[in-house]
């Protein structure tokens, strides 16, 4: 989630479409399908899971408007997030995607992104999915919706903290708490769409019918 343009007193805009949108998703035309059809609907593919988590350890330091910009970018250059592919990358991969200016060419990311392709190899292996290991750190859902007063205070979680601990201990690179949380967002593991969003009650339906992997 980029703050940066969520100026409202409730966190609300409505859109020239009628619909009240979490003002950051109605703060771009880029931002308006991305916060509508994916932000915060529960995922449970590895390859999006392994992609969403990639790009949000290239956001550090950036926003994710860039990152947004730049996707399709990064999944040409990475393979579409294939782990296995994106693990097998060797110099010359690395090379090559320095000099790709579709993507955020940064050196340490970049090999951050490869070293952790290796790390979800064993993740997999051990859990049997991305997927199952990753919604093990689902918090309790909320009984409402959040208010943005109490949103824009959670940069971070007790689960996120957790997990990035976690993920830590195991090796991967640029998983900071703050990263975590963002991707434990968009990947629904936590419904932050604000009150009065129109996302939210759908967002929550299909958290609900969705079926945890194990």
């Amino acid at each position: 989630m980029d703050n940066a343009n969520m100026s409202t007193s409730n966190g609300i805009v409505v859109g020239e479409d009628g619909l009240a949108r979490c003002a950051w998703g109605a703060s771009h035309p880029l931002y308006v399908p991305y916060h509508d059809l994916e932000w915060g609907r529960p995922e449970g593919r590895d390859v999006r899971l392994f992609e969403k988590i990639c790009l949000e350890g290239f956001q550090s330091g950036l926003s994710w408007l860039t990152i947004l910009k730049k996707r399709e970018g990064f999944r040409e250059a990475f393979c579409e997030f294939d782990i296995d592919s994106i693990a097998s990358m060797k110099q010359a991969n690395i090379k090559r995607l320095l000099g790709n200016e579709n993507i955020v060419r940064n050196r340490a990311k970049i090999e951050a992104t490869i070293h952790n392709a290796r790390q979800a190899q064993m993740l997999r292996e051990e859990y049997g999915s991305l997927a199952a290991y990753f919604w093990q750190w689902e918090p309790k859902r909320r009984a409402k919706a959040i208010d943005w007063s109490t949103l824009r205070t959670l940069g971070k979680t007790t689960e996120s903290v957790a997990l990035s601990k976690d993920l830590k201990k195991r090796g991967w690179k640029f998983v900071g708490p703050t990263t975590v949380y963002a991707f434990m967002q968009a990947m629904g593991m936590v419904n932050d769409h604000v009150a009065g969003c129109h996302a939210h009650a759908r967002t929550e339906k299909e958290a609900k019918a969705f079926v945890r992997p194990k």
